[in-house]
């Protein structure tokens, strides 16, 4: 029978917190999904690992797909190309899904599924308990995707349409850059629908030291066009103000200045304007970058 989610896991060597994930996904009470796990170039022994679970694992299939490292967004492309899933939805490698987190997708998607929304959205808690960012207004039943942060900060959880989110991967990926968020695509869905609203509480967040969230300096300097490609949206999102387009465009003149680009930063870019007047922030803001990561390799 086929099940309605894919719950994917993109993991590079967290064997020794992926159990974590695999625990949470035995504990659930309604085992309506398949575990897509994406190893992006682990050499911690996370092969075994999962090999071990796949074999004596009945409750839920888990398919386990290796490839060599390439980033988050590489995962994620790799993913959508073996979904068949009607929903799907991430569960990170150091993240926990509570016991009725597939139960809850379950009960709310057959109010989106017949809507032109997307996806839904639901809110993020901390392992102690506590809630990530803001709750959306109880009267509000979609936002989209490029404005909830806007709406309620912080972290959010997506159940994605599946069928959606193959209209806008896979993502594009630039020779020897690691650090391209996969939210880059998600921004496109806006173009399709919206997400429907929950303040429901299904995922429990644990940021570790090398992950993405901790590491923004050292990914700012290795994947500067990808950087720079997300600067170009943000200072294209509607109802931003002056100063939040000012520096988006200082940002994405420092990403142009790493990637050796310079002088191609002001006619590529869709707010030439305001790219002129972050030209020299810019620079000194690349700088910054580069000074930074020479003396974090020191230490």
């Amino acid at each position: 029978m086929e099940k309605l989610i894919t719950v994917f896991t993109p993991t590079y060597n967290r064997a020794h917190i992926l159990h974590r994930c695999y625990e949470s996904l035995c504990n659930q009470t309604s085992y309506n999904f398949n575990w897509l796990i994406v190893d992006d170039g682990s050499a911690d022994g996370t092969r075994e690992l999962v090999s071990g679970w796949v074999e004596k694992e009945t409750k839920f299939s888990i398919e386990y797909l290796y490839k060599e490292n390439g980033g988050l967004h590489t995962a994620y492309n790799l993913a959508l190309d073996h979904v068949d899933s009607e929903v799907f939805t991430c569960l990170e490698s150091d993240d926990l899904f509570t016991p009725d987190a597939i139960a809850i997708i379950e009960r709310v998607w057959p109010e989106v599924r017949d809507s032109n929304c997307v996806g839904f959205i639901t809110l993020c808690k901390d392992m102690d308990g506590k809630l990530i960012g803001g709750r959306f207004p109880e009267e509000m039943k979609t936002v989209l995707y490029r404005e909830h942060r806007q709406i309620a900060p912080g972290d959010k959880q997506y159940v994605f349409r599946t069928e959606a989110l193959k209209k806008v991967f896979p993502m594009p990926s630039f020779p020897g850059e690691k650090f391209f968020d996969p939210k880059y695509r998600f921004f496109a869905l806006a173009e399709i629908g919206p997400l429907a609203v929950t303040n429901e509480v299904f995922d429990l967040v644990d940021y570790q030291p090398g992950g993405l969230t901790n590491t923004m300096m050292r990914q700012y300097y290795n994947s500067p066009n990808s950087f720079a490609e997300f600067r170009k949206l943000y200072m294209q999102l509607p109802g931003r103000s002056p100063l939040y387009r000012f520096r988006q465009n200082v940002h994405y003149v420092a990403s142009c200045c790493l990637a050796g680009k310079l002088g191609r930063a002001i006619p590529e870019s869709p707010r030439k304007g305001y790219t002129a007047l972050a030209f020299l922030p810019g620079i000194v803001w690349a700088s910054v970058i580069r000074n930074a990561n020479r003396e974090k390799r020191k230490e």
